[in-house]
């Protein structure tokens, strides 16, 4: 077992990458990246804001998250890649467009160091808003 110096978690692999602190703002998770990633959260969140111009936004999970009656869409910044998680329905929905990036149930990352597809992003945004709406009929 590793316990983080930071944070006093314990985890069972050795500098297990995790987000230690807790913050209130989207505006503060972004500000505690590393700044090499803290462009490239804005841009997610603008594209997901543009995409889901209704959604609230608030910290759930320690991730930044767009909630319109539940929670839309979340994003959160790893070592080597860019979480987001639409759900496990827009993972299968968009199996074809998510080809080429690591996936499971719910989550999609994103490489650091590789382009970013925000139109991919755009589209399952307005794909939730879309689903979520239906779903208040």
């Amino acid at each position: 077992m590793w316990k983080c110096p930071k944070c006093g978690r314990s985890f069972k692999n050795t500098n297990q990458d995790h987000y230690c602190g807790s913050v209130a703002t989207i505006d503060d998770y972004i500000a505690a990246q590393a700044e090499d990633v803290q462009p490239l959260l804005r841009q997610i969140r603008e594209t997901i804001r543009a995409a889901a111009p209704n959604a609230k936004e608030k910290v759930s999970w320690q991730m930044p998250t767009f909630w319109q009656g539940e929670n839309l869409i979340h994003f959160a910044a790893a070592r080597k890649h860019i979480g987001i998680y639409p759900g496990g329905q827009a993972v299968g929905v968009f199996s074809e467009r998510l080809k080429d990036y690591k996936t499971s149930k719910g989550a999609i990352q994103l490489p650091l160091g590789k382009p970013i597809d925000y139109e991919l992003i755009a589209d399952i945004t307005r794909w939730r808003v879309q689903q979520l709406e239906e779903d208040q009929k």
